[in-house]
């Protein structure tokens, strides 16, 4: 009997056979693995913004249906000052484009001009805050709170609820400030900046649809 024909070298070597019940290549390696910090981090923030959007589309619905419902009290051509809302519109609009000259700044490296432009973000976002908080306290005093009626309840809510998230925007501000002057233009550092100019833009355009559906519609009407 001639063995040599059982060795296993002349055995012919099938390339690329797949484990049983697997269809998976023998010997082959997962490569991909999980995904990076940066991709799961920049994921779950966009659907944050998304669900925002979400939220405030809610809140834009609702006002839409209760304008009209004053129960006697004031309208809104009779509450709403347009001088005083262009002007906080004119701060925040101001506010979006130094946050703007920011990201430019980031992305030559320049630390003067960072910090000076997050500056004047804050400073016009402060100053725009500071006007709505006025405006409300002057409904408020002249009888017309969100209890009023139930068109001033989604009024204060739609418009308080943009106030806050540029309160919560105004700290996350400081903060990136702080890490840019501690720690440099570290790459997660400026990630973390451009999560945070896509927040103050997405809210700028928060606003600019809150005045012109909230406020010129009810001055005109």
């Amino acid at each position: 009997m001639n063995t040599a024909a059982l060795q296993p070298q002349d055995v012919p070597e099938q390339v690329g056979h797949s484990d049983a019940g697997t269809g998976v290549p023998h010997g082959a390696t997962d490569s991909a693995g999980p995904a990076s910090r940066r991709i799961i981090v920049g994921y779950g923030f966009w659907l944050f913004l998304l669900s925002d959007i979400i939220m405030f589309s809610a809140f834009f619905a609702t006002y839409a249906v209760l304008s009209g419902a004053t129960d006697g009290g004031p309208t809104a051509a009779q509450l709403f000052d347009t001088r005083n809302v262009a002007l906080e519109t004119a701060c925040l609009l101001a506010s979006s484009f130094a946050c703007g000259m920011a990201s430019v700044a980031v992305s030559e490296r320049n630390q003067m001009w960072t910090q000076l432009t997050l500056l004047a973000t804050g400073v016009l976002g402060a100053a725009f805050l500071a006007l709505e908080i006025k405006e409300f306290a002057s409904l408020v005093a002249r009888g017309a709170g969100p209890t009023r009626s139930a068109f001033l309840t989604a009024f204060f809510t739609l418009v308080g609820c943009h106030g806050l998230h540029i309160t919560a925007g105004l700290l996350w501000l400081g903060t990136m400030m702080a890490q840019f002057l501690a720690k440099g233009f570290r790459e997660n550092i400026r990630h973390r900046f451009l999560c945070f100019s896509l927040f103050w833009h997405a809210l700028d355009i928060i606003w600019i649809a809150i005045f012109s559906l909230v406020y010129l519609n009810g001055a005109r009407a």
